[in-house]
């Protein structure tokens, strides 16, 4: 889909949270969106501004992307924008109430749809009714492929001789996407090729050239899906390093996920994202679904075959002195370098990769 312009993003007033995941993503960086705009009624009349390290913040200071309280005050502007995207995650995938008319009045006004929940907008009838009569589009990016344009796994993998290295996580919602996008950013600074294969829906967003969207494939052909982005990526840019963006959790029991990459995706390392401030997986805490230790995910990726390379922290909700604390017993403990990606960026990444995969 040739599906690229202006946008502004919904988040329902839930920007300061993990939900807006798809938003921060996008205020990251994109080549397929230029975000020019917010709608968020808790935030309005702020400005967002990015980090190098990816850090998002808000303030009175101007900035490209200012924050509104609803989409007709921003409609009032009369500012061109081709595409209104919806920018949370929202419990069970279903479209926020507080959206709806945001949305009809963003149709109304000329700007396509790009949907990346799990309900799919072209079932509802209203919707598409609104977006016939305005003649622009709703984009379902969650949609399943047909079952003839799914790939089932072949062996390729074995054939591509570049490093692959994927970014999983120990629980959903970490920032996994985000840190394989920061190496991709720091590998580019030191002039070293490299590419990351999209998994999830903010990954299409983003503009990622190889990728597919894990969780709307039919089961059987997710090792297919993957082991062919990872070649097509490799034959067509042929770059110095691989990275691959992890989903959900080895053992997280509301999805457990990551062997696909570790085994179908033939790996050859692994960067461990992790929160030491979380005690249950996300969500999960009603039902006493403890997370496991750092060290029992590590052994288990180990058990796989594979090499835990770096472990990055998320760290939200830590004081400095905490992500300190956290960081120096990690590394002393595990013997394992440890980064804390927003905070500090990833300074020493690049040498810790060049080191393992070309200078032995």
């Amino acid at each position: 889909m040739n599906i690229k312009g202006n946008a502004i993003v919904l988040t329902d007033g839930k920007f300061n949270t993990k939900s807006a995941k798809t938003a921060h993503g996008l205020i990251r960086g994109s080549n397929r969106f230029n975000v020019i705009g917010v709608i968020d009624n808790k935030i309005s009349k702020k400005y967002i501004h990015l980090y190098k390290n990816g850090k998002i913040d808000l303030s009175n200071k101007k900035s490209d992307i200012k924050v509104y309280t609803n989409l007709k005050s921003f409609i009032k502007l009369n500012i061109k924008v081709d595409y209104c995207i919806i920018g949370v995650a929202s419990a069970g995938g279903l479209l926020p109430k507080n959206m709806r008319g945001d949305i009809i009045d963003a149709m109304d006004n000329g700007m396509s749809i790009i949907n990346g929940l799990h309900s799919m907008l072209n079932d509802d009838k209203q919707l598409v009714n609104v977006s016939k009569k305005n003649n622009v589009d709703i984009h379902d990016i969650r949609i399943s492929k047909k079952r003839e344009k799914l790939s089932f796994w072949s062996g390729k993998i074995y054939k591509v001789d570049v490093p692959k290295i994927v970014v999983l996580g120990t629980d959903c919602g970490l920032g996994k996407r985000t840190t394989a996008k920061l190496i991709i950013e720091e590998l580019k600074r030191s002039n070293v090729s490299s590419d990351m294969i999209y998994t999830g829906q903010t990954g299409w967003m983003q503009g990622w050239d190889h990728g597919f969207i894990f969780d709307s494939t039919l089961n059987d052909f997710v090792s297919g899906e993957l082991e062919s982005a990872i070649y097509e990526c490799y034959k067509s840019k042929n770059p110095k390093y691989i990275l691959i963006e992890g989903q959900a959790a080895l053992r997280n029991p509301s999805g457990p996920c990551g062997s696909e990459f570790l085994i179908s995706a033939n790996v050859d390392g692994v960067i461990l994202q992790h929160s030491p401030k979380r005690k249950f997986y996300d969500g999960w805490e009603h039902v006493n679904a403890v997370m496991p230790s750092l060290d029992s995910e590590i052994k288990l990726i180990h058990s796989y075959g594979k090499e835990v390379i770096a472990i990055t922290l998320n760290t939200q909700g830590m004081t400095d002195q905490e992500k300190l604390y956290h960081k120096e017993l990690i590394s002393k403990d595990l013997d394992i370098p440890v980064f804390l990606p927003i905070d500090d960026g990833l300074d020493g990444i690049v040498e810790i990769l060049q080191k393992k995969f070309y200078e032995n």
